[in-house]
């Protein structure tokens, strides 16, 4: 069976041969290559967008790797000319079945239609839903921040508005592209809802993921816990709900002054100098707003871009890992955290409560609600055995739900039917 998959990066593998430098997003897919590498029955080649230098990039070892130019820095701006090039990746490769992961960006779209006529060969996984996440992106913001436009964001054309516009514009590529296929795999009773609204002729197939191998190997080591450590994977955009975080944060102090958060990523509130506050976003003066205001400069930190072995170290060292987001499908980070017996405490958003049991898990409270997020950090920190044991049962349960050979039989299993109903079509 010959698999194309079209992908939102480039593996680290493939960036390996290339020579180009490995993205850390994503991560997850390096785990289900590690899957399908282990069934001798499927013929796998992987495409992904490029930029312009390694256009028409083809390489094969065990696999065939096709490079394609997209302009992922606007993936709100569909490219007509992207379905010329995926056809002729899907005529080189000859695939019979086509794998697609996420509806985030124009190539689903595109792909999409270059099988607009054989739309039973095509799987779209969903990983986002952009068409509910736009009505989200300003949750908790006041209306002076949603309207303010910075330097930054008048140079780049990217103020909040024109943000949550570009998640509109997506949203009706991802739409498109779901009526256009014929097989959609989700894993919550949320992405189920919504494929089955807007493309209620596509066929769902539940299907959990398989997170990065290294949080496999990391299952056994040792934590050394910095107490009254809080993490989150994200925050340099609305949705990932900082700004709850650190209004919570407030509160946590009171009882814990002591309390430090740490947030993955880019420091998007750095104002050291006069060039760093020329390019703070609103939402990066924003959260800067809210540390200045409740003297909480000195409790907030930002990691910078972590590698793999980086970001697991920081997530093991945290006393609690909060989701605070607005809107999320079914967050891998939060999957990770759970494998690895770290405390959590998540919003009730989206999908998540199909993969989180609600108070046997961890923590769950309303959305947008700060002082129950207080409270359930407050809980945490007061209460380790109760702590323990949730973190324990999350552990036992993303087990089950990531577990890599249940994992991959059932990708295999999709695979084959998709496989078997063309061939009797044929």
């Amino acid at each position: 069976m010959r698999v194309l998959w079209l992908c939102n990066i480039i593996l680290p593998k493939v960036a390996a041969l290339m020579g180009v430098r490995a993205s850390n997003k994503e991560g997850w897919l390096s785990g289900a290559l590690e899957a399908v590498e282990k069934c001798g029955d499927i013929e796998l080649g992987i495409c992904f967008p490029v930029d312009k230098s390694h256009d028409g990039y083809f390489l094969k070892d065990v696999h065939s790797y096709f490079g394609f130019y997209e302009n992922t820095g606007s993936p709100e701006i569909y490219d007509p000319t992207l379905e010329e090039r995926l056809a002729r990746i899907a005529d080189a490769f000859k695939p019979d079945v086509v794998h697609i992961f996420g509806t985030e960006y124009p190539h689903t779209l595109a792909m999409a239609k270059v099988f607009a006529d054989k739309p039973g060969r095509v799987l779209v996984g969903i990983q986002g839903v952009l068409d509910i996440y736009r009505s989200h992106f300003f949750d908790g913001l006041p209306q002076q921040v949603i309207d303010r436009v910075t330097f930054r964001d008048l140079l780049r054309r990217d103020s909040l508005k024109l943000q949550q516009r570009k998640y509109e514009l997506r949203a009706v590529n991802e739409i498109e592209a779901l009526k256009l296929v014929g097989n959609v795999t989700g894993r919550t009773p949320f992405d189920k809802e919504f494929t089955q609204r807007v493309a209620p002729g596509a066929k769902y197939f539940h299907m959990n993921e398989t997170l990065r191998g290294e949080f496999y190997k990391a299952l056994h080591d040792d934590r050394e816990v910095e107490e009254y450590s809080v993490f989150l994977s994200q925050g340099n955009y609305p949705i990932k709900g900082a700004h709850y975080m650190i209004e919570a944060l407030t509160e946590i102090k009171k009882q814990y002054p002591q309390t430090k958060v740490y947030i993955a990523g880019d420091n998007i509130t750095r104002h050291g100098s006069f060039k760093d506050r020329l390019k703070l976003s609103s939402y990066g003066k924003y959260l800067l707003e809210l540390m200045q205001k409740n003297g909480l400069e000195k409790d907030i930190f930002f990691t910078g871009s972590l590698g793999t072995a980086e970001y697991i170290d920081r997530l093991k060292k945290s006393h609690v890992f909060v989701c605070p987001s607005t809107i999320e499908n079914s967050p891998n980070s939060l999957g990770e955290a759970m494998l690895l017996h770290v405390p959590c405490v998540t919003a009730d958003v989206g999908g998540i409560s199909g993969i989180f049991d609600r108070d046997k898990d961890g923590i769950m409270y309303p959305a947008g609600d700060v002082m129950a997020l207080s409270r359930a950090v407050i809980e945490v920190f007061a209460d380790p055995k109760s702590a323990k044991d949730r973190a324990d049962n999350a552990a036992a349960h993303a087990k089950i739900t990531h577990d890599p050979a249940k994992n991959s039989t059932r990708l295999l299993e999709v695979y084959k039917e998709i496989f078997d109903a063309n061939r009797i079509c044929v």
